[in-house]
Formats: structure tokens, C-alpha cells, sequence
């Protein structure tokens, strides 16, 4: 494949290396791509934030509520950052592999874990195995589900806008090609083409957006105080912003011939949660109009 001079190609997508070093007769190098770095920053700023709403009782309840408390603690919300990371990186792989890859799994069952320092990470993936955390978790401590679910949804959207952004400058994930000036070539592009740089759209919808849109209800609309509301806003409006940019991105080669081009595993992956948010929604306002 001859080389694609990319329009965009000035952040080695490898902050740093280290090495490479002899090592008992073994060359060892490291490397530390902002691939890594962005779901380091999202964890921690995550995590931060996280612990900003635990020490804010007064928003998980109605105004003037007396003695308000929070549902979860400090030291709690550190030991759920371990949980969270596990999940993301286990499930986000293990997506990645069934949903896009799963080939692998019978033809290089080694790269599923070996191959993960090479990308390949799938958000449905993470949010499964997120989910599964946040529950276990929940049940292990005997904390309100849906609080952890709303307190994650409200940071979440840190760290999809820095994976985008990653996305973007490791040159994957591009867009369909187009016309329009912004329009830019990648160089792993086969085709060469001028495409869209849909990591950009992403970071910007799933990213910034998704972060007003659930920060407003929660700062603005005390969305707290409606333990699964956040959690619904959250799983609606990516499922429906992330369908959206699925009209611009590649479309993926692995789905059948008579569908591709007009429905991607992405859209597919998203219709439940479009469902699950509008349904956590409707209850909780449902529940609210029953006490009023």
C-alpha cells in the first residue's frame, strides 16, 4: 500500500518511549500513546469529579431538606475507580473483539489481550462492563444503584471527549469520504480519500455535548434529587447522537453486503440504549408525577 500523505499530522501518536533495553537476552520498549493517556485522564478527572459530587449532599436531595446526606462516600468512590477501570478496559476489549473483530477469537485468541497495546477498544464494550461493575459494586456495599448509575453519567462524557480525540490523532476511525472543505486524508486510508474527520464530530456530540446536557439537568435541574434520570438522559442521548455520527463514519466492512452502507454495528449497538434511556426517563418523571 503506498503511503497517504495525511492532512492532519502533527502529534506523534506516541508521546514517549522507553527503551529499548536488554533484558536476559530480551529487547523490551515501552510505549506510552495518547490512546492510553486519554482513558488515564478520563478515569482520573472522572474520579475527581466523582468525589466533588459526594462532598455536595445537599444536590442528591429537595431543596431544604434536613440533614441531607450523600449516597456514597469518599473513600467509596475510590475503591469504585478500580472497579470502573476494570470494567472499561475488560469489557471495552472484549467488545471490541465480538462486536468488530471476532475472528480473533478462533484465529489469534493471543491478540485479544496481547493486542490491546495496539488499540481496538469498543465504548458499548465499556459500558457493558462498566454497568457490571457499578452493579456488583452496589450490591457488594449496599449502595443505590442508580445514584452510582447518575454520578457516572454526570463524568462519563470526560473521557469519551479525550478517546475521541485519541481517535483522532492515531488516524482511525475516520469518516465516509466528502466533499466539504474541512474534509482531511488519514494515513492508513487504502483509498487515499478525503474523508470526514468523524473522531472530531464524535468528541464534539458525545463529548461536550453529552457533558452539557447532563450537567445542566444536574447543576440546573437538581436531576439528582430523580435517582435514574441522569442515567437515562446519559444512555439516550449518546444512543441518539452516536447513530447519528454513524451516517458519516466508514461504514464496517464486516457487516453483510445488502446493509452496509445503511446500517453499522454502531447503530445497531445503540438502539437499546436509546430504549433503556427513554424508559428510565419516562419512570422517573412517571414516579414524580405520581407523588405530586
Amino acid at each position: 500500500m503506498e503511503y497517504c500523505p495525511p492532512s492532519f499530522d502533527l502529534i506523534d501518536p506516541i508521546l514517549f518511549t522507553i527503551g529499548p533495553f536488554d533484558l536476559f537476552g530480551m529487547e523490551l520498549r515501552f510505549d506510552l500513546r495518547w490512546y492510553a493517556l486519554a482513558y488515564i485522564a478520563g478515569l482520573l478527572l472522572g474520579w475527581r469529579y466523582m468525589i466533588a459530587l459526594a462532598r455536595r449532599p445537599q444536590i442528591w436531595h429537595p431543596a431544604g431538606s434536613r440533614k441531607p446526606k450523600s449516597p456514597f462516600t469518599e473513600p467509596q468512590v475510590d475503591d469504585l475507580l478500580i472497579w470502573a477501570t476494570l470494567g472499561v478496559i475488560a469489557g471495552g476489549r472484549l467488545g471490541y473483539v465480538i462486536f468488530y473483530m471476532p475472528e480473533m477469537i478462533w484465529t489469534r485468541p493471543q491478540d485479544i489481550v496481547l493486542g490491546i497495546t495496539d488499540g481496538g477498544m469498543a465504548f458499548h464494550g465499556g459500558l457493558i462492563g462498566v454497568s457490571l461493575a457499578l452493579v456488583y459494586y452496589a450490591n457488594r456495599n449496599k449502595l443505590s444503584l442508580w445514584h452510582i448509575a447518575d454520578a457516572a453519567a454526570v463524568v462519563t462524557p470526560i473521557g469519551l471527549f479525550f478517546g475521541r480525540l485519541a481517535n483522532f490523532i492515531n488516524g482511525e476511525l475516520w469518516g465516509r469520504p466528502t466533499e466539504l472543505p474541512w474534509g482531511m486524508r488519514f494515513a492508513g486510508d487504502p483509498l487515499c480519500a478525503t474523508r470526514h474527520p468523524s473522531q472530531l464530530y464524535e468528541a464534539a456530540l458525545e463529548g461536550l455535548a453529552l457533558f452539557a446536557i447532563v450537567n445542566i439537568a444536574t447543576w440546573k435541574f437538581r436531576s439528582l434529587e430523580r435517582p435514574g434520570l441522569n442515567a437515562g438522559l446519559f444512555l439516550l442521548s449518546y444512543g441518539l447522537f452516536r447513530a447519528l455520527l454513524e451516517t458519516v463514519r466508514e461504514p464496517d466492512a464486516h457487516m453483510p453486503e445488502a446493509l452496509r452502507g445503511y446500517v453499522t454495528m454502531g447503530m445497531l449497538l445503540s438502539l437499546p440504549m436509546i430504549a433503556l434511556g427513554g424508559w428510565l426517563i419516562y419512570r422517573t418523571l412517571k414516579q414524580d408525577s405520581a407523588k405530586a
